[in-house]
């Protein structure tokens, strides 16, 4: 009988020990599988260029089966160098603490939002072993490489950065408002003195002279709020220009107040009569006119893509450096109303996106 009982226990023992060791190796399996991607923002949460492209990058993992209750942690930060920290000093502050959560956090990949992000985080760790994603740059890549060796070329970065550059569409912008107004005189661009704003100049330029554009263009640098406000109306004031693209998107008043894209294009639309091309879809939420806008979504998508070829064990450096690929046709009917616009109905069954007022 006491044979009989110890036999039982012995088994009752082992299936314990069975039931924990299968346990303690199905955990040590899922931890093995887990993920780690570390998002980086050069903006605030929220941000109208910024958490589409996020968004974008989530939705790409997602439909490759990366998900975060299951084989996958994220973990953001947001530099906020638009709205709050956009001096050069704090930039420098952010990309500290970026840094250390970063390396503490020790990511598979590292997805790199917007300029800021990469000029002052991303290029900083081009030498150590984390793979890196860019998206939303606007500053040439070639640019970059010549602070610090991160690519031997787009098309072979060749190192552990890869990404997608920012492509404006200018140039299917400025058609889409030549049929929209037939004798389209002059495009007056306005872009700001930020490290952001001094890469959209240039990018302006380059897709301007890959491909001519239907009329003429000129492009105005603002230094400050109230230097905005002036050339906003010397425009309005002259009969050549047809068409304005505002993408001063960072602002200081004589005061230092600073004005981001929220107020700055609350004033335009106040004070201007010119219809405005949208840099980005979500502008035109703001109350712009619209036109071809670049989408973020798809370009944060585009990106995350690439994270999930790295994941999936591909080398980033054969991954070639992309431009946007994607661009949403967008109008906001409150705003054409306003400037007495007509849009022609074919057209407006082409927008990805018509809007009715300011969201």
């Amino acid at each position: 009988m006491k044979h009989k009982i110890l036999t039982f226990l012995t088994l009752c023992l082992l299936m314990v020990f069975f039931y924990f060791s299968s346990d303690i190796l199905v955990a040590g399996a899922s931890s093995d599988l887990t993920h780690r991607v570390f998002i980086l923002h050069s903006y605030e949460a929220g941000h109208v260029c910024g958490q589409p492209q996020h968004d974008g990058v989530i939705e790409a993992l997602k439909e490759a089966g990366f998900g975060e209750m299951k084989n996958l942690k994220i973990q953001t930060y947001f530099m906020d160098t638009k709205r709050k920290n956009n001096t050069p000093q704090l930039m420098e502050k952010q990309a500290h603490l970026a840094l250390e959560r970063i390396r503490f956090f020790n990511p598979d990949v590292l997805v790199s939002l917007d300029d800021n992000a990469f000029r002052t985080v991303a290029l900083k760790l081009a030498d150590s072993k984390i793979p890196i994603v860019f998206s939303g740059m606007n500053g040439q890549p070639e640019d970059y490489n010549k602070k610090h060796l991160f690519m031997n070329s787009r098309s072979n970065p060749g190192h552990k950065i890869t990404g997608v550059y920012e492509k404006l569409h200018v140039v299917d912008a400025v058609k889409v408002h030549s049929k929209l107004f037939p004798g389209l005189k002059k495009i007056m661009f306005f872009v700001d003195t930020s490290p952001t704003g001094r890469a959209i100049y240039k990018q302006i330029k380059v897709e301007i002279e890959k491909e001519k554009i239907p009329c003429c263009w000129d492009i105005r640098v603002v230094k400050s709020w109230e230097e905005y406000h002036k050339e906003i109306l010397s425009a309005n004031q002259t009969l050549e220009v047809s068409v304005i693209y505002p993408v001063a998107l960072l602002l200081k008043d004589y005061k230092g107040k600073t004005y981001t894209a929220p107020e700055i294009f609350a004033w335009t639309i106040r004070n201007s009569k010119k219809p405005e091309i949208s840099l980005n879809y979500a502008f035109t939420r703001m109350g712009l006119f619209g036109g071809a806008a670049v989408d973020f979504y798809a370009m944060g998508y585009q990106a995350g893509r690439m994270v999930v070829s790295i994941l999936e064990g591909e080398d980033p450096g054969t991954i070639p450096i992309e431009e946007a690929q994607k661009y949403a046709l967008v109008f906001n009917l409150n705003r054409a109303k306003q400037l007495g616009i007509e849009i022609p109905p074919d057209i407006l069954m082409a927008a990805d996106e018509v809007v009715s007022g300011t969201q």
